[in-house]
């Protein structure tokens, strides 16, 4: 059984540059030089695959799961490794986009919704006013607070912990914060 987790060779792929054509005329129709470096282009035919489509590898929808992954690292996604395929990819396409809009309630709120494909419920003590006149109050509440809550339809204490984790990285770095997971309400179905 091979190991899914790396990339070796694929049976019966053709190589898009065989080397035999590109030996002198003289070794055109000898054997022994066709079949060694047929034997080569078994093992170059994967290598030059990649580098025909090496574009493909760098678009999160198009690449296979495993590079995605670690496309993810380069880009700063906020992944553990446990999300579904189709979550995993738009983590990774909307990285460089939630770098950003770091630190923001908004972006916040699409880096959980990227994780857990729910939007959550975002509580904070902030606030942005203008007054003409001046030494009005402010506004927001004096001490800083964020308060981020979260309904999913079967909560593990795993979830918890991610979220934690993912609020941690991605609120602004002076807030103290609290997280929340709680059951999702069902609707009665008809």
């Amino acid at each position: 059984m091979r190991n899914a987790a790396h990339r070796g060779s694929v049976d019966g792929l053709g190589s898009s540059l065989p080397l035999g054509t590109m030996l002198p005329a003289v070794f055109a129709d000898d054997d022994l030089a066709q079949r060694f470096v047929g034997g080569l282009d078994d093992v170059l035919a994967p290598v030059l695959n990649v580098l025909d489509c090496l574009d493909t590898y760098f678009d999160p929808a198009l690449t296979p799961v495993d590079f995605a992954r670690w496309l993810g690292t380069w880009v700063g996604a906020e992944t553990d490794g446990s999300e579904p395929e189709p979550r995993l990819r738009a983590a990774v396409a909307a990285a460089v986009a939630l770098h950003r809009i770091r630190g923001t309630r908004r972006g916040l709120a699409e880096a959980v919704r990227l994780a857990f494909g729910v939007v959550p419920e975002i509580t904070e003590s902030g606030g942005a006013d203008w007054n003409a006149r001046p030494l009005g109050p402010f506004p927001g509440a004096p001490r800083p607070r964020l308060h981020v809550s979260l309904r999913l339809p079967g909560p593990t204490p795993a979830d918890v912990h991610r979220l934690d984790s993912l609020v941690a990285a991605a609120r602004p770095a002076h807030m103290p914060y609290t997280v929340e997971v709680t059951a999702a309400e069902r609707t009665p179905q008809t």
